[in-house]
């Protein structure tokens, strides 16, 4: 079946549901009318249950219109009550309306469910007054029943809301410690960069006069060295943290030729890390390649950590203006909790203005999937030892 015949088989069950719903809500009233009046006359099980059957319609129509729902069920009972003012039917008029009651309350803002709130009270408490000569004792208990059903349904959407808040804060707080990271590591790639063309210009400027071909290489591998650095900055550095109040070590960043060390680590650990290359392998832009890395460092992680196997697969995909990254395993875990390390994974793309992707494979297991812009880079020359 195409996906677009499943479509429309999708649609056209949510358009018949939705006719059932407010078809029973339609004809609630007169089958609770008609099973109240039999009622009078002896045993009524089967008009019980089509009731049963239709109430739990109506309230399944909360999910979607509260609002409507609820006036239905009010108008309802309250007409049932009218019919046979007994207490029993006085006692599900409260019951099933207060939990409508509190449905909206742990759904919709104060500004909807506490008139809702006052609205079910009033009327209930008129129809008990009106028809079964309502004293103090049963309004006492109207009212809280009412109070406590929306307390307790207030306070569901409070924690629901408050849970909601903390989960925003910490993946902001995970985004903006990955962007201080990423900014940390910015500065070492720059570092280490400079420290490339100061040594390569400490050289030219010593042997401009005796080796003018060897000041030439010298020149070259700083014009490649500071093109290369200007790259990364431009797509980097506009979008992250400026303010870095906590030291980074200066020196090289990890890259992708050190895989070779992670797979090493992530095997003394008990995963065999199967890496492969894709593509003619060529030197990256500094970005790139420690972005790249990282990734691939965070999906091993995830793997030792959660997936419950003894391998996973890396390739390494090399495009002609992309690079593609795949980490993918066979386990059960995947990622569990708040997976903040796909925050920071999707981040490092994002910024480098990529495509990444993570999930359950259909087969079982987990795969991490990035690609990522990747101009081919200049690849500055080796320092040149001083005449």
């Amino acid at each position: 079946m195409s996906a677009q015949t499943l479509s429309r088989v999708r649609r056209v069950r949510q358009v018949a549901w939705k006719v059932l719903l407010w078809s029973a809500a339609v004809l609630y009233p007169f089958v609770l009318i008609a099973t109240v009046m039999k009622g009078q006359s002896g045993f009524v099980a089967v008009e019980i249950l089509v009731s049963a059957v239709f109430t739990v319609l109506v309230a399944a129509l909360l999910l979607r219109h509260p609002l409507p729902a609820q006036g239905i069920l009010l108008l309802a009972w309250t007409w049932a009550l009218l019919q046979l003012p007994v207490e029993g039917v006085a006692a599900l008029l409260m019951i099933i309306t207060d939990l409508g009651v509190g449905y909206i309350a742990a759904t919709r803002s104060r500004r909807v469910s506490i008139p809702v709130a006052a609205g079910t009270f009033a009327v209930q408490a008129l129809a008990a007054v009106a028809f079964l000569s309502a004293d103090s004792i049963l309004l006492t208990t109207i009212t809280l029943a009412v109070t406590v059903t929306w307390l307790v349904g207030d306070s569901i959407r409070v924690r629901r809301a408050n849970a909601e808040t903390l989960r925003v804060q910490a993946t902001a707080q995970a985004v903006a410690a990955e962007r201080l990271r990423i900014a940390r590591e910015l500065h070492d790639m720059v570092a280490h960069s400079i420290g490339i063309i100061a040594i390569q210009a400490g050289v030219g400027g010593r042997v401009i006069d005796t080796q003018p071909a060897e000041a030439r290489n010298a020149l070259d591998a700083i014009e490649a060295t500071s093109r290369d650095v200007l790259s990364g900055l431009r797509r980097m550095l506009t979008a992250l943290r400026k303010d870095d109040p906590g030291a980074a070590p200066l020196g090289p960043s990890p890259r992708l030729d050190d895989l070779d060390r992670l797979a090493d680590a992530a095997k003394d650990a008990g995963v065999r890390v199967d890496v492969r290359w894709e593509g003619e392998r060529r030197a990256l832009p500094p970005d790139v390649d420690l972005s790249a890395y990282r990734i691939v460092q965070e999906a091993v992680t995830n793997v030792v950590r959660h997936a419950g196997t003894d391998e996973c697969r890396v390739t390494i995909g090399y495009g002609d203006e992309e690079l593609s990254i795949e980490v993918d395993d066979d386990g059960h875990g995947g990622v569990v909790g708040t997976g903040y390390g796909i925050v920071g994974m999707r981040e490092r793309v994002g910024l480098l203005r990529g495509e990444f992707a993570a999930g359950p494979r259909p087969g079982g297991g987990f795969r991490v999937a990035a690609r990522i812009p990747s101009p081919v880079a200049a690849v500055p020359a080796a320092p040149v030892a001083a005449a």
